[in-house]
């Protein structure tokens, strides 16, 4: 009982899983673990949350843009030496936001469109969902202490190195052009006769320029919510057991593969983990399965290719892909 009061306190979108809940069981009387309840409930989950979070993060990215120092910002991070601690504020700034992967990319464009240097946003992308409140406040009460530190330290260092990979193969070019076109407070200041712009007038342009960025990026969360919530409602539970229960080296890459098409947050594919662990599947290898889950899917693909060329997209998913294989090695090897 406990247990899940706690999950609900931490989940604030607790509201619109009700909702999806009330739709999906009272309104439709779909059984919720029914492959279409299941299905129909995710879609209805995500959609709205990230829509959401879009709507607000973009319009609050608006407001930065107006008044960010992108120039003092951009030279402070790139000529200075930082020694990759702004790689890891970074991954830490995705520790505290309770996102999954495809709910962490407004927050990423958002970034990437006020100058942020490319392998900075990157670290807090992998690190959003792969290291969260649930693998800090939910893993020792389920894997003990010891586990949580080493998962959440790997899982840091994991997305500071994969940052700094995708920073020093300068792939810029391969940004979508158009996130990165935005005015300044001194290029509106100067299309208003050199005034300041007042109060109304401003919200009126920040909501413009926040949800012309949400449409355009909209129907592609629909779309990719609608892939993940047919792969979540109509795979087979007993498929995922099957082939994880092997105890040989090539499991940790099926277990990866085997997670990057489904699409869930960390809070949710918990049970499903301590499940499999509790079937005698090892550590590592359901550790692989449920970051591959949370941090890599089809839906982030298909919203991220919106924002950026195949090419970064490939290698922002090989580099993941790669450290969580040793993620799930480590642990088998040492637990």
């Amino acid at each position: 009982m406990w247990g899940k009061l706690l999950i609900i306190f931490m989940d604030i979108f607790y509201p619109i899983q009700f909702l999806a809940d009330t739709v999906t069981s009272n309104w439709l009387n779909l059984p919720k673990q029914g492959y279409l309840g299941s299905a129909l409930n995710f879609f209805i989950y995500d959609t709205i949350k990230i829509g959401i979070l879009l709507v607000f993060i973009n319009y609050l990215m608006a407001i930065t843009r107006y008044y960010f120092p992108t120039e003092k910002v951009r030279s402070l991070l790139t000529k200075r030496r930082w020694f990759g601690l702004d790689y890891l504020f970074a991954a830490l700034l995705g520790v505290v936001t309770p996102f999954c992967s495809c709910s962490s990319i407004p927050l990423f464009i958002g970034f990437v469109s006020t100058g942020i240097p490319l392998g900075v946003t990157f670290a807090f992308l992998i690190a959003s969902p792969l290291v969260n409140e649930s693998s800090l406040i939910l893993f020792p009460a389920l894997f003990g202490l010891k586990t949580t530190i080493i998962y959440n330290a790997v899982g840091v260092l994991v997305a500071v190195i994969g940052g700094m990979i995708i920073q020093k193969l300068h792939l810029e070019k391969y940004v979508n052009a158009e996130l990165l076109k935005y005015k300044s407070k001194t290029d509106l200041e100067a299309e208003n006769s050199g005034q300041k712009m007042g109060l109304k007038k401003l919200l009126g342009y920040w909501w413009t320029d926040g949800i012309k960025i949400t449409k355009s990026i909209f129907p592609y969360v629909v779309l990719g919510v609608a892939i993940g919530a047919i792969i979540h409602g109509f795979m087979p539970a007993n498929l995922i057991e099957k082939y994880l229960s092997f105890k040989a080296w090539w499991v940790i890459p099926v277990a990866t593969l085997l997670g990057v098409p489904l699409y869930a947050n960390s809070v949710s594919v918990l049970p499903v983990m301590e499940a499999l662990i509790g079937k005698g599947i090892p550590m590592g290898t359901a550790l692989a399965f449920m970051t591959a889950t949370v941090t890599l899917s089809i839906p982030e693909a298909l919203i991220l290719k919106k924002a950026m060329k195949w090419q970064l997209l490939a290698i922002f998913f090989g580099i993941t892909t790669i450290g969580i294989m040793l993620i799930g090695y480590l642990f088998n090897f040492f637990f």
